[in-house]
C-alpha cells in the first residue's frame, strides 16, 4: 500500500506547482545549462605570421591580390586593397603581375556590394600610371557600363565615378575606343531615362503618351544621384566635342609613321582587321566630326528634351542640366564653324580642278 501511495506521489511530482516565496530565488530547472563561463580567443588580423624580413614580396603582393577577389570578409578585401595601393604608390611603383592582369582581375571590383570595398578600389585605380591605362580603355568601359545599369543607387553612383577618373585620364581613348561613344550613351540613357524613341514622338505643341522608363525613383537622394548622372554626361559630352589639336609638322616622325613599328598596342583597331564585326553602336569614332555627326543624328533630341525637364525640376538637378546645356550650345556652334571650313576646303579643292 505504502509503495503504491509513493508512486503515485512521484507521479504527480512533475506536475506540481512550484509556490515562490519572498526572497528567494526560482529553483533551476533539471536540464539547466550554465552559460555564465567566458572563452579566451587569439585574433589574428592577417592570414600571414611571416615577418617582413626575407618575405618573397612578389608572393605577398600576389597574396593581397587573391585577397581583395577571393576573400569572403569585407574587411580584409578592403585591407588587401590598401596594401596593393601603397604598393603601386611607391617610388620605383611595384607591380609584378603588371596592369593587364591586375585590371583583369580587379575590374569585377566596381559592383561589388561592399562601398568601402568599391571606395578603396577606386583609390587604386588612382595609383595607375594614365601612359599604362590607356591601353585598357576599352575593357574598363566594358565594366563601367555594367555598373551604370546597376539595380543598386549606391553601386550606380560609384561607378560614375570611376568612369569619371578615366575621362580625367584618358578623354580620347574613353570617346573614341570601340563602343566607347555610342554604347556609353546607351547607358546614360538607361539611367536618366532620356530615351531616343520617346523624344522622337514628342511634339512641339503637345505632350507624347509614352512612359518614361528610368532605373532613378523619387526621393532627395535619388535627386542628388541624377544631379551627378547629368554632371558626369556633360563632362563626358564635352570630351567628345573637344577639337583635335593638330601636331605640328615634325619631318622624322612623318617618315617613322610609314617605316617603323607603331609603338602603341592595337594601332588599327580602326579597321578591325580580326576582331567580331561591329555593328553601329560598337564602332570606334575616332574624330570629333564623326563623333558629332552621329551623335546629332540619333542623341541630340532625347538629351535636349531631358535637359527642358530636368531643368524644370530645379535645385541640384536644375543647375546640372544647365551645365548640360551649355556644353550642347558649345558643341552645336563648334559643329557649325567645321562644317564651314569643310565647305570652304571643298571649294578650294573644286577651283583648283578647274583651273588644272
Amino acid at each position: 500500500m505504502g509503495s503504491s501511495n509513493k508512486k503515485k506521489k512521484e507521479k504527480k511530482k512533475d506536475f506540481n506547482k512550484a509556490k515562490l516565496k519572498v526572497g528567494k530565488a526560482k529553483a533551476k530547472a533539471a536540464n539547466f545549462t550554465d552559460t555564465s563561463f567566458k572563452s579566451k580567443s587569439i585574433v589574428v588580423n592577417q592570414h600571414t605570421l611571416a615577418a617582413l624580413d626575407g618575405v618573397d614580396l612578389v608572393g605577398l603582393f600576389k597574396q593581397h591580390l587573391n585577397q581583395a577577389i577571393n576573400s569572403k570578409s569585407d574587411k580584409l578585401r578592403q585591407e588587401a586593397l590598401v596594401q596593393l595601393t601603397k604598393d603601386l604608390s611607391s617610388k620605383p611603383i611595384f607591380n609584378p603581375v603588371g596592369v593587364p592582369n591586375l585590371l583583369t582581375r580587379l575590374l569585377p571590383l566596381i559592383t561589388d556590394s561592399v562601398a568601402n570595398v568599391r571606395a578603396n578600389f577606386l583609390k587604386l585605380l588612382r595609383a595607375l600610371p594614365p601612359s599604362d591605362v590607356a591601353p585598357h580603355v576599352e575593357k574598363i568601359l566594358m565594366y563601367i557600363r555594367g555598373g551604370m545599369t546597376h539595380l543598386s543607387t549606391e553601386i550606380r553612383s560609384d561607378t560614375l565615378s570611376v568612369l569619371d577618373w578615366l575621362i580625367d585620364v584618358c578623354p580620347d581613348e574613353t570617346v573614341s575606343c570601340p563602343g566607347g561613344w555610342l554604347k556609353t550613351l546607351n547607358s546614360f540613357s538607361s539611367m536618366l531615362g532620356w530615351n531616343p524613341s520617346v523624344a522622337s514622338t514628342l511634339s512641339v505643341k503637345g505632350w507624347t503618351s509614352a512612359t518614361k522608363t528610368s532605373l532613378n525613383k523619387v526621393s532627395k537622394k535619388n535627386g542628388e544621384a541624377q544631379a551627378k548622372q547629368i554632371t558626369i554626361l556633360a563632362k563626358f559630352l564635352e570630351a567628345g566635342f573637344r577639337p583635335e589639336t593638330p601636331l605640328p609638322y615634325d619631318e622624322q616622325r612623318y617618315w617613322d609613321s610609314i617605316y617603323r613599328m607603331p609603338t602603341t598596342p592595337n594601332p588599327f583597331a580602326y579597321l578591325n582587321l580580326w576582331g567580331v564585326q561591329r555593328d553601329e553602336d560598337g564602332e570606334m569614332y575616332p574624330d570629333r566630326i564623326s563623333r558629332q555627326q552621329v551623335f546629332e543624328r540619333k542623341w541630340r533630341a532625347a538629351i535636349k528634351t531631358g535637359v527642358m525637364g530636368a531643368k524644370q525640376e530645379g535645385g541640384v538637378i536644375g543647375r546640372a542640366a544647365s551645365v548640360l546645356d551649355k556644353v550642347l550650345r558649345t558643341a552645336e556652334e563648334g559643329g557649325k564653324k567645321v562644317v564651314e571650313e569643310q565647305e570652304k576646303v571643298e571649294e578650294a579643292e573644286e577651283v583648283e580642278e578647274v583651273e588644272a
